[in-house]
C-alpha cells in the first residue's frame, strides 16, 4: 500500500466532551496520516438524536482545534442515513440478513433462558429461516444479519497481534431498526468503507465491535481496513481512568493552562514510545510515528509528568505569545487591563518568569504583581513583614535607592547589601520586607530581579506608598 492511499478517521459520540481518552485517539490517527502524507478525516458520528447534542459536538471540534489537529474532510454520519439503509436492503435482497418479527417480550425470555442454561446472552436466530410469510400482524420488524456461525473470527491487530473470537459468541446483530434507522454497527462499516478509510486506530474496548463489523466487511464483499487498538487509560493507582484520575475534558486542560503542543506531547508518550525520549516535538512525532511501537499495556495517566512535560514547551515559548495568552486570564481574574508600562513590563519578565511556571494560569499568577495598581493590596503574609519598623527601615532604603544613579542589578546589590551592614541586619531582614513592599506578596524571583523588571520608578513608586 502506498502512503498516498493512506486514510485514517476520528469517529467521536457528540454525547459528551472531548476527553483524554478520545483526544489520544485522534492524535494517533493524525500522527499516522501525517506521516504517511495521507489524509486524516473526521466523522461525527451523531445518529443517536436522544443523546447527541449541538453543544457536545462544538465541544469535540474545539478541542481538536485548541490541540492544532487539523482535518481533511469532515462528515457527520446522520447525513448519510439513506446510504445505511441501502446497503441493509441490499444485504436482505441477497439473503445475507433477514427480518426479525420478536417482540421485547420474545427477546427478553430468550436472554433468560441463554442464562439459565449457561449460553451467551444473545440473539437465538428465531427468525433466520423462517418463512416472512409466518410473520405476526402488527410487529415492526427488524433487520439482522447473517452472521457466519461456525469457526472464529480472526482480527490482525497491529498492537494486539492476532486477536481470536469465536463465532459462536457473535449472534445475528440489528443492522436497520424497526423504525428504519441503522445501528451503530451498520454506520460505522458503511462510512468507513464509503470514507476509504485504510487504517482504524482505536481503543481495545472496541475488539468485540471489530469482530462484528467484520462479519459486514466480509457479507459486503469490501476490502478490510487495518486495525490497530491501543489498550485503555487508566489511573495512577491502575483502575480505570475516572474524573478523580483527570479525566477532564480537553477544553478543561486549556482552561487549567496547559499548551496545545504540552498536551499532544504528554497524550503521545500515553502508550506509544520512541526509546527513552520524553520531550517529542510534533515534527519529530510525525517523522517518527508508527503502528508497532504501540503498547499493549495500559498507560497510566500522571498529572505530574503532564506539567513537567507542559513546563518544559512554556519554557521554550515565544514571550509574546505567552503574553498574549496571560493577558485574557489578567483582565478575567484580576480585572487588569495592561496599558503600555505594564505590557513592557511583562514582556521584559517573561525570559525569567516562564522558566519558573507549569501552566500558564501559574505564570499569569507569579507575574500579576508586576502590573497591579497602585498602592498594592497586601497578602496576610505581606502584612506581617511590613510592621511599624520594616515600614520605617524601608523609608530609608527608599533614599538610598532614590539616591542612586544607577539602577543595574550590580548596583542595587551593592546598595541594600551595604545598607543592610550599615543597619546591623542581616540581608534577609532587609530582603523580605522588601520584596513584600514591592510584590504585594511573599515570594517572587530575587529581590534584584524584581527590582531590574519593575523598573526604577515603579520600584520607588511602590516603596514610597508604605508611608503614604
Amino acid at each position: 500500500m502506498s502512503d498516498s492511499q493512506i486514510i485514517t478517521r476520528f469517529a467521536p459520540s457528540p454525547t459528551g466532551m472531548l476527553h483524554i481518552g478520545g483526544a489520544r485517539t485522534a492524535l494517533f490517527n493524525w500522527l499516522f496520516a501525517r506521516h504517511h502524507q495521507g489524509q486524516f478525516l473526521l466523522r461525527i458520528e451523531d445518529t443517536d438524536k436522544e443523546r447527541s447534542t449541538p453543544e457536545a459536538k462544538e465541544a469535540i471540534l474545539n478541542g481538536l482545534k485548541w490541540l492544532e489537529l487539523d482535518w481533511d474532510g469532515l462528515v457527520f454520519q446522520s447525513d448519510n442515513i439513506k446510504r445505511h439503509q441501502q446497503v441493509a436492503h441490499e444485504l436482505l435482497d441477497k439473503g445475507l440478513a433477514y427480518r426479525c418479527y420478536c417482540t421485547p417480550e420474545e427477546l427478553a425470555a430468550m436472554r433468560e433462558k441463554a442464562k439459565a442454561e449457561g449460553r451467551p446472552v444473545g440473539y437465538d436466530g428465531t427468525w433466520r429461516d423462517r418463512d416472512p410469510a409466518d410473520a405476526p400482524a402488527g410487529v415492526d420488524p427488524v433487520i439482522r444479519i447473517k452472521t457466519t456461525t461456525e469457526g472464529e473470527t480472526i482480527i490482525q491487530d497491529h498492537v494486539q497481534g492476532d486477536v481470536r473470537i469465536s463465532n459462536a459468541q457473535i449472534d445475528d446483530f440489528i443492522i436497520l431498526r424497526s423504525d428504519g434507522t441503522p445501528t451503530f454497527m451498520l454506520s460505522v462499516v458503511v462510512d468507513d468503507h464509503d470514507m476509504g478509510i485504510t487504517h482504524i486506530i482505536r481503543g481495545d474496548d472496541h475488539l468485540t465491535n471489530t469482530a462484528r463489523q467484520l462479519q459486514l466487511f466480509h457479507a459486503c464483499e469490501w476490502p478490510v481496513p487495518e486495525f490497530a487498538h491501543q489498550s485503555l487509560i487508566h489511573g495512577q493507582d491502575g483502575a480505570k481512568l475516572s474524573k478523580r484520575h483527570g479525566a477532564l475534558s480537553v477544553e478543561a486542560y486549556r482552561d487549567m493552562g496547559f499548551l496545545p503542543e504540552g498536551m499532544r506531547n504528554y497524550l503521545l508518550r500515553l502508550g506509544w514510545s520512541h526509546g527513552d525520549d520524553e520531550i517529542i516535538p510534533t515534527d519529530k512525532a510525525i517523522e517518527w510515528f508508527n503502528l508497532e511501537s504501540i503498547g499493549k499495556a495500559p498507560a497510566r495517566f500522571d498529572m505530574d509528568k503532564l506539567n513537567f512535560v507542559n513546563s518544559h514547551y512554556l519554557s521554550q515559548a515565544d514571550d509574546q505569545h505567552l503574553l498574549d495568552l496571560i493577558t485574557p486570564i489578567l483582565s478575567e481574574s484580576h480585572g487588569i487591563s495592561l496599558d503600555p508600562a505594564g505590557t513592557e513590563r511583562l514582556l521584559r519578565a517573561m525570559p525569567e518568569f516562564k522558566l519558573r511556571a507549569k501552566t500558564i494560569l501559574e505564570l499569569a499568577e507569579n507575574t500579576v504583581f508586576l502590573v497591579l495598581k497602585r498602592p498594592l493590596g497586601l497578602s496576610d503574609k505581606a502584612e506581617k513583614q511590613l510592621d511599624a519598623d520594616a515600614r520605617s527601615m524601608l523609608s530609608d532604603l527608599h533614599q538610598s535607592l532614590d539616591s542612586s544613579s544607577e539602577w543595574t542589578e550590580e548596583a542595587l546589590e551593592t546598595i541594600v547589601r551595604d545598607f543592610a551592614d550599615k543597619k546591623g541586619l542581616k540581608f534577609g531582614k532587609v530582603a523580605q520586607p522588601l520584596r513584600a513592599a514591592l510584590t504585594g506578596g511573599a515570594s517572587s524571583p530575587g529581590i534584584f530581579d524584581v527590582l531590574i523588571i519593575l523598573g526604577r520608578d515603579e520600584s520607588l513608586g511602590r516603596l514610597s506608598d508604605l508611608s503614604s
